[in-house]
């Protein structure tokens, strides 16, 4: 008896160690610092404290045999925080794509639609200014679905600096859904060598308001902040979105932007659904 229960915990032990190996498998890549300055201290609950300067970075590699990784089949990595996070916060993978959180926040998902993910090398956390951070947990997210789109919108509007915008009417927004995102094919306009960030904005057409989908990236002014090598830009839209854009319609504009085209897309859920890593 006393031998079958040695074993049973033994298997215990090993499922408990299996699942915290699992879980904890991307946190513990995130094991060195952009700036030497900078600090990391792991906790004994699993967690990582990270003690940020403005734009260093948390780094993780995710090379195998020194070469890049291919993560088409996820679809967002995300980062769990203990407390909420004190200032605007951005995720960067492999460089190029970004995504950023105001302050306050205490997850931050970093979308890959519309990107291509084939060759992953690197991802960072990043703060604006200097903090602590304490990173809970890090997973990525399988892909669960494809997105069907229905052009609404195309053109070419250069934002200049804050000079142009464009609207799309709410007509466009009929059979809208919560849930549904909307797609800018756009990239930054790089035309003024003393031009060093890049702007997107959307409101509801003649109102101060801004779209609520994208809420916890958008800076004091109500922006998101875009990369110099983007090539597109997508936000859910909730349900406050939807009735607000059928009756008044989208305003967009921006800072050194060009944007060519707006999508609608609608969510086709795959037969098999997606896990967490």
């Amino acid at each position: 008896m006393r031998k079958l229960l040695l074993i049973l915990f033994s298997v215990l032990l090993v499922a408990c160690s299996g699942n915290k190996s699992e879980n904890d498998e991307l946190l513990s890549k995130f094991n060195s610092t952009w700036n030497i300055y900078e600090d990391i201290v792991n906790n004994d609950d699993g967690s990582v404290t990270y003690y940020a300067l403005p734009w260093g970075g948390l780094v993780a590699s995710f090379k195998e045999h020194n070469m890049p990784v291919d993560w088409s089949g996820y679809e967002s990595i995300t980062f769990e925080f203990a407390e909420p996070t004190k200032v605007a916060t951005q995720i960067m993978v492999s460089s190029e794509l970004k995504t950023t959180g105001k302050a306050g926040i205490t997850s931050l998902t970093c979308y890959f639609d519309g990107h291509d993910v084939r060759s992953v090398g690197e991802v960072a956390l990043q703060a604006s200014d200097s903090t602590t951070l304490q990173v809970k947990k890090v997973y990525l997210t399988k892909v669960s679905s494809t997105w069907q789109p229905t052009m609404v919108w195309t053109g070419e509007c250069a934002f200049g600096n804050w000079e142009n915008g464009f609207v799309v009417g709410a007509e466009k927004f009929k059979d809208a859904q919560p849930g549904d995102k909307l797609e800018f094919v756009c990239s930054a306009d790089r035309s003024n060598p003393e031009v060093t960030y890049w702007l997107l904005k959307t409101i509801y057409d003649n109102t101060d308001s801004t779209l609520e989908g994208n809420s916890s990236e958008l800076n004091e002014w109500g922006c998101v902040l875009m990369g110099r090598e983007s090539k597109s830009y997508r936000m859910a839209l909730t349900d406050k979105d939807i009735k607000n854009l059928q009756v008044k319609g989208l305003f967009t504009n921006g800072y050194y932007m060009v944007v060519t085209k707006v999508n609608l897309l609608r969510k086709i859920v795959k037969s098999d659904s997606a896990d967490k890593r």
